[in-house]
């Protein structure tokens, strides 16, 4: 098979798909290229295994090191584990995916994504992403694409696709979409405080070039010549089953009954129980198809169970009681242990977060290296959904792909509102403990680490908030979910969620189980949820109106200070004298970043202080008219030296010592003795010329 390329302009640079030369046996495979990065994708996919209930897609991204010249770290010389931009990589191309497929389809698809080679302007992870989306519209599979999926920045107050890594370090927002011809199916996004109507104008704009790159795989897929297989489900005893349950009348009543029952779990107990009631009736005990008939109840149960649920959201009534627009209770409390150096307990209804902030020095930093340069990261956030927070038991092996997109939603929530680092140098570390899981953890995550932070001493710009709405959609009937619990979240059609502040959004994230919303949907959705953060952000600030006036006594104590670069030598001192003395004798550790930076860190702040004294001593220049208390350092016949400033020495002759005639200095001075000094000149050699006799004579005035 030939190589087949299709090709169009998408911001000023050159957007390609090209098939038929690489990995032929799989299902289908593509080369996206934007400018000169370029990613691999390939799919393939295999017969459904017996008994599944889920449809199996997986997705795998990786960034070798080999694409931007590099060699692995460390002593293994090969990749290990995906890292955190992978996975979030992999979940971005997951999620827009997983809703595209006919219902009830249960084969296995394996998506395999890597990058080919970067050109440090443009980010693999847009380009892995619509090479994905292509090999899936170009196999043999009942995928129902097109779609397509672009970064928008904005950038000198213009909105930009796919700005470049120089644009998006400027760019006030950062928002990845994916959707179809027909409307956005995910959202994923920074922003600094942006309006509402800004973010929606964001989908306008992205929209426009997400059917431009529809139109584009379409053509690919003409080229190709593929003809798609008609999808036929396979024959299945769970619609006669679900008939049968309907046909005695009275399970649904009682199952409608059981959903209404206050309590998640017991809720989730009285739903069971009427369950076990309809197997006994249906299934002998001597049945040789028993584990298949359950199996298939069960099945059937689930659809009955979310025919109701949403026909009861539809009519605007929720299980717990609550006003499609309501908030469950919220109760917080900050400042929960007071050895931690901040924390806060958020409960949300049924959902609760243990937020902890750690405050850290410059080598508590973490060291990210990929594709891109080696940086370093002064705030991390790490989220953590253990299996008793839903009353489960299940093995922990490791952090999941979920927690660490979650993780990383909360992070960047939280980046914007930040302090810069010179006024609050400390290396931030928030991490989320779920103990209570009923919807909405993440953004539980979010609140928790505001106050947090706040109880801490962290300067917060602004506290952030935050919401997951959800949509009922049947046609033309919507329900717009406030605060959505596990259940509307499993049963309905989309997970919505929104953070910022009272200025605006700071982050957003949106999944859909449908083929996309509008944008007037997705207005209403963010009015929606301007309402619910801002009266989460009333109930936090009735608890912690600002962050506690200083930081924990148990925290470290950080104190940063520019220096003249060419002063560096001076405080480190030959060998690392200087510094290793400051250190010793103040208990302060003390790192120096070649652009000048000084941090210095203490378990005490006297000691901290006392450290940046000194250095600021070692720095200071020597003023004329200033007067000093400086050491004798050195006798000479004609006067003597001493010590001004730390590594800076002057003369005070013979005839600048006193008032009176000075015929021997050893009889007014002795080696160590202090004595203050006037600076009266420098000369055209840069020496220091002092006197004794300047100092005694304005004493006596």
């Amino acid at each position: 098979m030939k190589t087949i390329t299709v090709q169009m302009e998408l911001g000023g640079r050159t957007f390609s798909l090209e098939t038929g030369y690489l990995a032929k046996q799989a299902a289908g495979s593509v080369v996206g290229s934007f400018g000169d990065t370029k990613a691999f994708s390939s799919v393939c996919h295999s017969d459904p295994r017996p008994g599944l209930d889920f449809f199996p897609l997986s997705v795998d991204y990786r960034e070798k090191l080999q694409a931007a010249g590099k060699f692995p770290g460390g002593f293994m010389k090969r990749e290990g584990r995906p890292s955190t931009k992978e996975i979030l990589t992999c979940r971005l191309t997951d999620r827009p995916v997983r809703p595209m497929w006919p219902e009830g389809y249960k084969d296995e698809i394996q998506v395999c994504s890597f990058v080919v080679q970067i050109d440090r302007e443009n980010d693999p992870d847009i380009v892995s992403m619509n090479a994905s989306f292509a090999a899936l519209h170009i196999a043999d599979l009942p995928f129902q694409g097109p779609m397509g999926a672009v970064r928008v920045g904005r950038f000198e107050g213009k909105l930009v696709v796919n700005p470049t890594d120089a644009e998006r370090a400027e760019s006030d927002l950062e928002i990845i979409f994916a959707g179809t011809r027909g409307a956005i199916s995910m959202v994923e996004g920074t922003c600094a405080e942006i309006s509402e109507s800004d973010f929606l104008d964001c989908i306008d704009f992205a929209h426009g070039h997400i059917k431009k790159i529809c139109g584009l795989m379409d053509e690919l897929l003409k080229k190709t010549g593929t003809v798609k297989t008609p999808y036929v489900p396979k024959e299945s005893n769970r619609h006669s089953i679900y008939d049968q349950i309907m046909e005695s009348g009275e399970y649904d009543a009682r199952l409608k009954k059981a959903l209404l029952t206050e309590g998640k779990h017991e809720r989730g107990a009285a739903v069971k129980a009427v369950r076990s009631e309809v197997i006994a009736a249906l299934v002998a005990d001597d049945d040789e198809e028993a584990a298949a008939k359950t199996s298939a109840i069960k099945s059937a149960w689930h659809d009955l169970e979310s025919k109701i649920v949403r026909n009861m959201l539809l009519d605007g009534k929720r299980v717990d009681g609550r006003g499609l627009r309501d908030i469950r209770p919220i109760e917080i409390v900050a400042g929960w242990q007071p050895r931690l150096h901040g924390s806060a307990v958020f409960t949300r209804g049924e959902t609760q977060a243990l937020v902890v902030c750690t405050l850290g020095t410059l080598k508590d930093q973490q060291i990210v290296d990929g594709l891109a340069e080696e940086y370093s990261k002064k705030f991390d956030f790490q989220y953590n959904f253990p299996p008793y927070c839903v009353g489960e038991v299940k093995p922990i092996r490791g952090v999941s792909r979920r927690e660490i997109g979650h993780g990383n939603l909360a992070e960047r929530a939280l980046m914007g509102v930040l302090p810069e680092p010179i006024d609050f140098p400390y290396t931030i570390r928030l991490i989320s403990d779920i103990l209570e899981s009923n919807g909405s953890s993440s953004m539980a995550s979010v609140c928790g680490g505001t106050l947090a932070m706040m109880d801490a001493g962290v300067p917060l710009k602004q506290p952030v908030a935050g919401i997951a709405m959800g949509l009922l959609k049947d046609g033309d009937k919507v329900s717009i979910l406030s605060d959505i619990l596990g259940s509307e979240d499993h049963h309905g059609d989309m997970d919505f969620k929104v953070a910022g502040t009272g200025r605006g959004i700071t982050a957003v994230q949106m999944d859909i189980k449908i083929m996309g919303v509008s944008k007037e949907i997705m207005g209403q959705a963010l009015e929606q949820a301007l309402e619910g953060r801002m009266h989460i952000l009333k109930c936090m600030m009735k608890t912690l109106d600002r962050p506690a006036a200083s930081i924990s006594e148990f925290a470290p104590r950080l104190l940063l200070m520019k220096v003249p670069v060419e002063k560096i030598g001076l405080i480190i001192g030959p060998g690392g004298k200087t510094i290793k003395r400051i250190q010793e004798e103040t208990g302060a550790k003390v790192e120096i970043e070649d652009d000048g930076s000084v941090h210095i860190s203490g378990l005490e702040a006297l000691g901290a202080e006392e450290a940046q004294r000194q250095i600021q001593m070692l720095i200071a220049e020597v003023e004329i008219g200033a007067i000093y208390h400086a050491k004798v350092v050195s006798i000479k016949d004609f006067g003597c030296f001493v010590e001004v400033l730390p590594g800076q020495e002057g003369l005070v002759h013979v005839s600048e010592l006193s008032n009176e005639f000075v015929s021997n200095v050893g009889d007014v001075v002795k080696m160590g003795d202090y004595i203050d000094v006037k600076v009266i000149a420098r000369d055209e050699q840069d020496r220091i010329k002092l006197s004794r006799k300047a100092v005694l004579q304005d004493k006596k005035n």
